[in-house]
């Protein structure tokens, strides 16, 4: 498997690593994902897909929490994804942050794994 890293950026609360792994793209951020952080979770997402890797598996692991903002970053990723024939994936969210998802309803709309092996499997 290809392990590289690709970058990381840090914003206080949120910190993002991205690494690719095969055909997937790695996004892991950890912390707090909100209106303040959510830009540094937008940047790799976009750069990932305008680099070609539709297949993004974000790794939500770290993730402490996760606002309507961080949700709408990873729901434009996903629309972004699909018009490229792409797809992300979600795996390992904390009862915090998948609750966010459960309430909106935004569970439905992605491929949620419980382990990151899950879903590199997949």
């Amino acid at each position: 498997m290809d392990r590289g890293t690709v970058g990381s950026a840090n914003r206080g609360r949120l910190q993002v690593e991205v690494r690719t792994e095969g055909r997937n793209e790695i996004v892991t951020p950890a912390g707090e994902l909100d209106h303040h952080t959510a830009e540094l979770l937008r940047e790799p997402l976009e750069q990932a897909l305008d680099d070609g890797r539709t297949r993004l598996v974000v790794d939500c692991s770290l993730l402490e929490f996760c606002d309507s903002t961080g949700l709408n970053v990873l729901l434009g990723a996903r629309l972004k994804a699909e018009a490229a024939g792409g797809e992300v994936h979600l795996t390992g969210m904390q009862p915090v942050v998948a609750r966010v998802f459960e309430i909106t309803g935004a569970e439905a709309v992605f491929t949620v794994h419980d382990s990151l092996e899950s879903a590199l499997r997949d």
